[in-house]
């Protein structure tokens, strides 16, 4: 207090160049508000028509295998989408994730970092969804993996969606966002919703506890300057959803 600002502090907050095309954005946008029909849609009709779902649930089982690749190949699909946009316009993945790691120091830095993040992520994920009561949206429960087979991919969907997803909403959207509004809180707040509504297939409720945990990971993004952290915790926490604590505290 009472200070003048940084150099670097001026640098974060000043209005950065974007780093692709406007029109981009909006296809972006686009693309962001069609997954968030099917999520709704998906919510009503449940996923895939050959196996009816049990009551209450989004998806027979049977599903699991073909959801995962699904979501890989969706989420692949998008990263490339972004990585397009930012290497017509003259930048590289750099550009979208702050650069990769220069050493085996830097890794344990950013691993030290990720660790009390996530225990920050789980407290807040668990603080608002009790917040948030009851819902009565189709659960993804059955979706969950249960064979060796059915972990090993969804490791493997935890790990591109931990990189992928980075990209998209803070490597991608956020900076973007930034450099249209000259507003960091504006581009946090914006990638956050955006990120909760592209997991509208989950119901209302966990829409809302994304969101919230999107504005953690992009205050993060801003904190660090990059994504390795980010990407580190994200899967990580998808990993330990989705499967491990199941294992854990059963």
């Amino acid at each position: 207090m009472g200070t003048d600002p940084t150099p670097d502090d001026r640098e974060l907050f000043a209005r950065p160049r974007q780093i692709a095309a406007w029109w981009h954005l909006v296809g972006y946008l686009m693309i962001v508000l069609g997954i968030t029909a099917w999520g709704f849609h998906t919510q009503q009709a449940g996923m895939g028509s050959r196996q009816p779902a049990d009551p209450g649930q989004l998806g027979n089982h049977g599903a699991a295998i073909s959801f995962y690749l699904t979501s890989i190949l969706g989420d692949c699909a998008l990263f490339y989408y972004c990585w397009v946009g930012v290497h017509r316009h003259g930048g590289t993945l750099a550009t979208l994730t702050g650069g990769r790691w220069a050493s085996w120091q830097a890794i344990a830095r950013d691993v030290a970092i990720a660790v009390p993040f996530w225990v920050l992520w789980e407290l807040v994920a668990t603080g608002v969804w009790r917040l948030l009561g009851a819902s009565t949206a189709k659960s993804v429960s059955a979706l969950l993996p249960q064979s060796p087979l059915e972990i090993a991919v969804w490791i493997g969907v935890s790990t591109v969606a931990g990189f992928t997803e980075e990209i998209q909403s803070r490597g991608y959207l956020q900076q973007q966002l930034h450099a249209w509004s000259g507003s960091i809180v504006v581009a946090v707040l914006g990638q956050a919703i955006f990120f909760g509504i592209e997991h509208s297939y989950q119901g209302w409720k966990n829409t809302v506890v994304i969101a919230v945990l999107g504005v953690l990971y992009g205050v993060l993004a801003v904190w660090r300057r990059n994504l390795r952290a980010n990407m580190i915790a994200h899967a990580w926490s998808d990993v330990w959803e989705g499967w491990l604590k199941f294992l854990v505290w059963k």
